[in-house]
């Protein structure tokens, strides 16, 4: 895989806001963001899998991030060939608030479009694991 200069790459840049921007928006993940052979390599509680190509990563997110959503949290962290970004995202799914806390290791292809997407996810917390959490963390836990 090529490196890329992300201190002078706009296009990567641009391709990593919009797939955030998606990622909040809550209407879909555009399967352009992702060169044609793009590999998902997904950790999520108690399993890890993988996605191949634009079509089926993007059908994958746009399933996961369905509803509107804010970033509370989001770090984005040039890395060489790369970008990692982690965030903490809030929404309300059926009126109930939700909240996971997840990091993407994004490698770019030449034409800056992610290539590979090593994805973890730290689980999706409902009202009630959220306010046990709060709970724990007032009381020193």
């Amino acid at each position: 895989m090529p490196t890329i200069d992300l201190l002078g790459t706009t296009g990567v840049v641009q391709t990593v806001d919009r797939f955030l921007g998606a990622v909040s928006a809550g209407a879909g993940v555009p399967a352009d963001l992702f060169s044609p052979d793009v590999v998902l390599d997904a950790t999520v509680p108690g399993w890890r899998f993988t996605d191949r190509g634009a079509d089926a990563v993007a059908r994958r997110y746009s399933e996961w991030f369905a509803d509107e959503a804010a970033f509370e949290e989001l770090e984005r962290l040039p890395v060489d060939g790369g970008e990692v970004v982690t965030y903490l995202l809030s929404w309300a799914e059926r009126g109930v608030p939700h909240a996971a806390h997840h990091c993407h290791v994004l490698r770019f292809a030449a034409d800056g479009r992610i290539a590979t997407d090593r994805f973890f996810c730290g689980g999706r917390w409902d009202a009630g694991l959220l306010a046990e959490m709060a709970a724990a963390s007032d009381a020193g836990s």
